[in-house]
C-alpha cells in the first residue's frame, strides 16, 4: 500500500504540468482532471480551497458508500462469531496452524470475510493519489492557505500529520477493527502509514484524509444504528 501511494505520488516533470484534456491519458482525464475541475469550481463557490476539498471529501465518500454498507456488514459478522473464535483460540492455542484452519473453514460456514471491513480504506489510495496529482498540478491550489496551512506543503508545525494519524486510529476503533485479530495488525500500522504520508506530503492530502475520516466515523455512527437495527429487525 505504501508503495502504491509513494510510486503515484514521485515527484517527475509530468506531474507539475497542467492537464491538457485533449491530450491527456485515460488516469488524468477520468481521475486527475474531474477531481481538479470539482476543486476549481467548488472553490470559486466557496472562495476557499481547504472548503473546497471539504466538499470533494463528502461527494467521494458519498460515492463509496455500497463499499462502506459492505464494510458495516463484515464488522457485525465478525462481532458474531467472536464468542466462537475464542473458542478456537483457547482450543488450539498450541497449534497455530490448526487455530488459522478451523478459523477459516468457521468464516467460510457463515460466509463471511475478515478483510471486506479494510476495503473502503484501501479503495482511497488511488484517490489520494489523483488528490496529490491534482494539488501539484494546479498552481492555484498548491499556492493557497487554509487556517495556518499551505496547501501545497507539508504542515511546518507536524500538527496535521498527528490528527491525521489520531483520526486514523480512531475510525478503526468506531468500526469494530480491534474485535478482529485479522484486521487489529491493519488497525496500528494504518495510523503510523498515514502520519509519514502527512508528514511528507502537501497538506491539501492530509485535509482531504483528516476529513474522510471524520466523516466515515459520524456516518458510521448514524448509519450503523440504523444498519444494525434493520438487520435485527430482518431476523426476528
Amino acid at each position: 500500500m505504501a508503495m502504491l501511494v509513494m510510486g503515484g505520488c514521485t515527484p517527475n516533470p509530468d506531474q507539475y504540468k497542467p492537464i491538457d484534456p485533449e491530450t491527456a491519458g485515460f488516469w488524468d482525464l477520468y481521475f486527475v482532471y474531474p477531481l481538479q475541475q470539482l476543486l476549481d469550481y467548488t472553490q470559486d463557490m466557496l472562495g476557499n480551497y481547504g472548503l473546497a476539498i471539504l466538499v470533494a471529501t463528502v461527494l467521494i465518500r458519498l460515492l463509496v458508500l455500497p463499499l462502506t454498507l459492505k464494510q458495516m456488514k463484515s464488522s457485525r459478522a465478525m462481532q458474531k462469531l467472536q464468542p466462537e473464535m475464542q473458542k478456537l483460540r483457547e482450543k488450539y492455542k498450541n497449534n497455530q496452524q490448526k487455530m488459522q484452519e478451523e478459523t477459516m473453514k468457521l468464516f467460510q460456514k457463515h460466509n463471511v470475510n475478515p478483510m471486506a471491513g479494510c476495503l473502503p480504506t484501501l479503495i482511497q489510495f488511488p484517490i489520494l493519489i489523483a488528490f496529490y496529482q491534482a494539488i501539484m498540478r494546479d498552481q492555484s491550489i498548491a499556492d493557497s492557505s487554509f487556517l495556518w496551512l499551505q496547501l501545497g506543503e507539508a504542515d511546518p508545525f507536524y500538527i496535521l500529520p498527528v490528527v491525521a494519524a489520531l483520526t486514523t486510529y480512531l475510525q478503526s476503533v468506531v468500526m469494530g477493527m480491534s474485535d478482529n485479530p485479522q484486521t487489529r495488525v491493519f488497525m496500528f500500522m494504518m495510523p503510523i502509514m498515514i502520519f509519514v504520508l502527512a508528514f511528507s506530503f502537501p497538506s491539501a492530502l492530509a485535509l482531504y484524509w483528516v476529513y474522510s475520516n471524520l466523516f466515515t466515523m459520524v456516518q458510521y455512527y448514524f448509519l450503523g444504528d440504523k444498519y444494525k437495527a434493520k438487520r435485527e429487525g430482518a431476523t426476528r
